[in-house]
């Protein structure tokens, strides 16, 4: 292993560093926790998803319990959905910060020493995870983990709230006749049928809108050039 890696060219403007055999040591160690790391952050996003989906199954148990049970707490689930979505994408950003440095190691250290055609340049890639090191930071911004954790979890969540809702205004106490009696079955309080289902179009909008957004952050963002910032 050590012939191989010292069997590299050096890469244009680089200092030329190889690794010995003790360095290629502490680095595996290095990567066993940054692995153990990633993995504790994966439970806690785990988690977080576990209690959006408990805390909706609950509403639609209460919500469905009988035909004159009223479709608040579908209503009320959702801003506490909102909540868990934001402390996932907070602990997102962290475990994205041991993801991508586990990634890293993967595809410039691990991956070149497996090819045995062709052996594609190292680059920079050690300058980068030392300065990552140094100077730690998130990979990627607020918004940008909320967006991911829509596609990958909480769109799906928030879509079966929605329909949850709308089956049980058109359902319960009896099917709904007219659409006038559907925006009457949707007034909640004071509050008329009209501007709840204004608010309903801007919520489940805004999470759209966010999803597909930050989809094109990412599309953007993918193959730029090594940094810090791409290892995100």
């Amino acid at each position: 292993m050590r012939e191989d890696w010292e069997q590299w060219e050096t890469p244009p403007g680089g200092t030329g560093n190889k690794l010995d055999s003790s360095e290629i040591g502490a680095l595996a160690h290095l990567y066993r926790g940054e692995v153990y790391r990633s993995t504790i952050w994966r439970t806690r996003l785990d988690n977080t998803t576990n209690w959006s989906v408990v805390t909706l199954g609950i509403a639609l148990s209460v919500t469905y319990a009988n035909p004159a049970a009223s479709p608040l707490p579908l209503l009320l689930v959702g801003i506490l959905i909102t909540m868990f979505l934001i402390l996932e994408s907070r602990r997102y950003r962290f475990f994205n910060v041991w993801r991508a440095r586990c990634r890293w190691i993967e595809t410039n250290f691990y991956a070149p020493m497996l090819f045995r055609s062709t052996r594609p340049d190292p680059g920079e890639w050690q300058d980068v995870l030392a300065k990552d090191y140094l100077a730690p930071q998130y990979h990627i911004g607020f918004w940008r983990a909320m967006g991911r954790r829509l596609r990958r979890n909480y769109m799906w969540i928030f879509s079966f709230q929605a329909i949850a809702y709308g089956g049980k205004i058109v359902i319960h106490p009896t099917p709904v006749a007219s659409f006038s009696e559907l925006l009457d079955r949707m007034a909640v309080g004071p509050f008329p049928g009209v501007m709840m289902l204004a608010l309903g179009v801007v919520f489940h909008g805004a999470w759209l809108g966010l999803t597909i957004h930050t989809h094109l952050l990412d599309h953007r963002a993918h193959g730029r050039s090594r940094s810090v910032g791409g290892m995100g």
